[in-house]
């Protein structure tokens, strides 16, 4: 069953609306990009399909009901910048930890070291910081990933092997993922279909 937005309306307070009567699907295993200009409102949709806000107007619905946050949530946000993302004051083992405990298979693919998890996020770099939240976001519940720009603040050598074991492993999970970016090259590339956010 598809992840479903319909007819999704948001505005700040009493601001102009950021987009209004938007629907978006997304199946299970299917890569999907979102483009579109800064400001245009694409993590506030990010957000309103993976649970973390309310629409003002329309729905979201997963597998025909309406979606609720929880705990083990099936849908997931991997945001664009990860120190935002996570608790300063945990270490990186209780911040993947968080819901579940991923394998070592997991950690190895995502090329992350051990010693990394005793650490703080502060002491890690941006890429490092970002290998961690996908690895919390990659639970055994996890049905579907909206990534906001995910690689956006990163290397283009880092960027590559992230794209890369990511695809891989939702394609083997048959896992949908959304890709928000205004990179059309980077959309063109990976995407299965775009859907232009204006």
């Amino acid at each position: 069953m598809p992840l479903e937005g319909s007819q999704l309306g948001w505005r700040y307070a009493d601001g102009p609306w950021l987009f209004n009567d938007f629907s978006i699907a997304l199946n299970p295993g299917e890569v999907v990009g979102l483009v579109g200009p800064s400001g245009s409102g694409k993590t506030s949709l990010g957000r309103l399909l993976s649970g973390y806000m309310k629409p003002i107007t329309g729905k979201v619905i997963l597998s025909g009901d309406e979606l609720h946050k929880g705990s083990c949530h099936p849908v997931q946000m991997i945001f664009q910048h990860p120190e935002r993302a996570v608790n300063p004051r945990w270490r990186l083992s209780k911040t993947v930890t968080e819901g579940w405990s991923p394998d070592e298979a997991l950690l190895e693919a995502l090329g992350i070291q051990k010693h990394w998890l005793q650490r703080y996020p502060n002491e890690l770099s941006g890429g490092e910081l970002q290998r961690c939240c996908i690895a919390r976001a990659l639970g055994p519940e996890t049905k579907f990933l909206i990534a906001d720009e995910m690689t956006t603040m990163l290397d283009a050598i880092t960027q590559a092997q992230i794209w890369h074991t990511m695809l891989d492993i939702v394609h083997t999970r048959q896992i949908g993922l959304l890709v928000i970016s205004h990179d059309h090259a980077l959309v063109n590339k990976i995407c299965g279909r775009t859907v232009n956010f204006a």
